[in-house]
């Protein structure tokens, strides 16, 4: 069984339909008991930090999840989800995270350019991505495969060997993806990069 955190904060449904279309038993649940007994836990996260960990610790979701993780059961973390990780972020003043992973969330830079031209932030859209370690989620995918990024900030790690992917925004290369034993975690939204995200999420179904 795979669970999907609803902590009123995440594109919940899509990746719920994404592991039904594979063939995976997936459930949306806002009760913190269930990942407690559950196989695998995915944790998404749309919108600003503060709030996703805000709803994340008043649902009382954080004790049952970090348990999850020290039993070695894997943990998929989506945008937010994968910010949620790290230390801390300065979105909005300076937040702590679950810790998990070394390393902070921070904006990209006003006056970005790229040719000539200058780079909106936030990051929106499709853009390649450099594996940089065999993460099981990564398992067939391509090099320079195209994902779907929506995104303000970005996780710097403090440990390269956490780093399972990256991306180039401008002059900013930024933590993609990460893994470290049973923790898993995208930047960018497999639930919207079409082929590849599929394949992401039927790497990490069959774990």
């Amino acid at each position: 069984m795979i669970t999907i955190i609803d902590y009123e904060m995440g594109n919940l449904r899509s990746v719920e339909k994404a592991f039904e279309k594979l063939g995976f038993d997936a459930r949306v649940s806002n009760n913190p008991d269930d990942l407690l007994t559950t196989d695998k836990v995915v944790l998404p996260g749309v919108g600003a930090f503060k709030d996703c960990i805000t709803n994340l610790r008043d649902g009382g979701f954080v004790e049952p999840l970090l348990q999850h993780v020290e039993a070695g059961k894997p943990l998929l973390g989506i945008c937010v989800g994968m910010q949620m990780l790290f230390d801390e972020s300065e979105e909005f003043g300076r937040h702590k995270g679950l810790g998990l992973i070394p390393g902070k969330v921070t904006r990209f830079p006003a006056g970005m350019e790229e040719r000539g031209e200058r780079l909106k932030v936030p990051h929106m859209g499709w853009n390649t991505i450099q594996i940089q370690r065999p993460a099981p989620i990564f398992k067939d995918t391509a090099e320079g495969s195209y994902v779907y990024f929506v995104h303000s900030y970005y996780c710097a790690a403090d440990n390269p060997d956490d780093v399972a992917a990256s991306c180039r925004y401008g002059d900013i290369v930024f933590t993609a993806a990460i893994w470290r034993d049973n923790l898993m975690a995208t930047q960018f939204h497999p639930e919207k990069s079409q082929d590849v995200g599929l394949k992401i999420f039927e790497n990490f179904g069959g774990l």
